[in-house]
């Protein structure tokens, strides 16, 4: 077994087929300890280290609307989705987002062209019908003149916010949602059966939509086109959906989300300690996305994951269920999601210190410049694909096992 994880035995190593292997080995030389090994069902990364990455790389991108460093953030998270995603439906699902991150670009110059925009400008490139509106729509306008500065303006405000989606999409690769409902906290137990069926929606959809065009394929029939979407469409979300709720089903039969009979005091108390710390969780969240809020988010964010935590460790007390084989957070986890951590605290820090590199100008158009340690800042996103276990395909984890 260490052998075919190290890459030094179990088998040819000279990419023959058979027969013995010829040449000089390494059997004297150690193998290399700072190789990330191969993963498990022991040591992969909970789904809450890449989580907690992937919104790192979300804060930083929300800091800044410089195309280098959100394209810097799109490559990094695409990198490192290359590198450790596995064949499972669900991590199909990158590709997705970054089209919905390319039409959300599309749709921002579209209302920037047809709706306007209140960047003033003096480089214009076309002119459109201007349709009259009565006097109380002042300050909307359809039509008109389109100049450069709206349009690169409109730019930076989509890419913005396709970055945002890019780096949900890369957690969405990489977490395994069976290990992330796995990993909830006792006192949201109860709420673990329902989210179980929105969460296996999906990969169930995708797997049966894989299913179905290979049997239709088979048997001649096309796979495309209005006909074949109208024909396999309601199979696909029947069996999704029959998939999921069985699966919850079997959650409850197996007593998962029973609690135990608690004070009413100590009920009231878990719940407004729990409600109370993610509004807080929420407003704190918010105000380090946004540009104006960074003074009072970091400490409701505090605050709201402390209330939070208190509510949820005292809210777990009720819940009879035991856990098995649970996650735990090794230094690999720890390493994934502090590097996410560290892109988002240099990237507010710069937007303080230098925020004209962060924020290029669009009056007079200038073209934006890559700031080097922010950039170097952004390549911190980069560690999970040299610590996080490597995924294995379906044969060598046979092999390994």
């Amino acid at each position: 077994m260490s052998g075919l994880a190290n890459g030094t035995g179990g088998g040819p190593a000279n990419g023959s087929t058979g027969g013995p292997v010829t040449g000089v080995t390494d059997t004297c030389s150690p193998a290399p300890v700072w190789r990330a090994p191969a993963a498990t069902r022991s040591n992969a990364l909970p789904a809450g280290a890449w989580w907690l990455w992937a919104l790192g790389l979300a804060t930083a991108a929300s800091r800044t609307t410089n195309l280098l460093l959100l394209g810097l953030l799109v490559g990094v998270a695409g990198y490192v989705v290359a590198a450790r995603r596995t064949d499972a439906p669900w991590a199909r699902s990158y590709g997705a987002f970054i089209k919905i991150g390319l039409f959300v670009i599309g749709v921002r110059l579209l209302f920037s062209v047809f709706l306007g925009s209140p960047i003033p400008g003096t480089h214009v490139m076309f002119e459109l019908p201007e349709v009259p509106l009565p006097d109380w729509a002042k300050g909307i306008r359809i039509g008109g003149r389109v100049t450069a500065e709206q349009l690169l303006f409109a730019l930076y405000d989509g890419a913005k916010l396709a970055t945002l989606l890019i780096c949900v999409g890369a957690a969405n690769s990489l977490a395994n949602p069976a290990r992330l409902l796995k990993s909830l906290p006792g006192a949201l137990y109860e709420a673990g059966v329902a989210v179980v069926v929105a969460m296996t929606f999906a990969p169930n959809m995708v797997a049966d939509v894989v299913r179905l065009r290979t049997a239709r394929r088979l048997r001649g029939r096309p796979t495309g086109g209005v006909g074949a979407v109208l024909q396999i469409g309601l199979p696909v979300l029947e069996g999704a959906l029959e998939r999921s709720v069985a699966v919850a089903a079997s959650m409850d039969a197996r007593g998962y989300g029973r609690t135990a009979r608690v004070p009413a005091a100590v009920r009231h108390t878990t719940n407004v300690l729990t409600l109370g710390g993610l509004l807080g969780v929420c407003a704190g969240t918010y105000g380090l996305l946004a540009a104006q809020g960074a003074v009072y988010g970091l400490p409701l964010l505090i605050a709201g994951l402390a209330a939070a935590m208190a509510g949820l460790r005292l809210g777990g007390a009720r819940s009879v269920r035991t856990r098995y084989r649970p996650d735990r957070w090794g230094v690999r986890a720890w390493l994934v999601a502090g590097s996410g951590a560290a892109v988002a605290v240099a990237m507010i820090w710069a937007g303080s210190a230098d925020p004209a590199a962060l924020h290029p100008g669009v009056v007079p158009l200038a073209a934006p410049v890559l700031p080097l340690w922010p950039a170097a800042a952004v390549l911190i996103g980069l560690l999970p694909s040299l610590v996080a276990p490597v995924p294995l395909s379906p044969t060598g984890f046979e092999e390994q096992v």
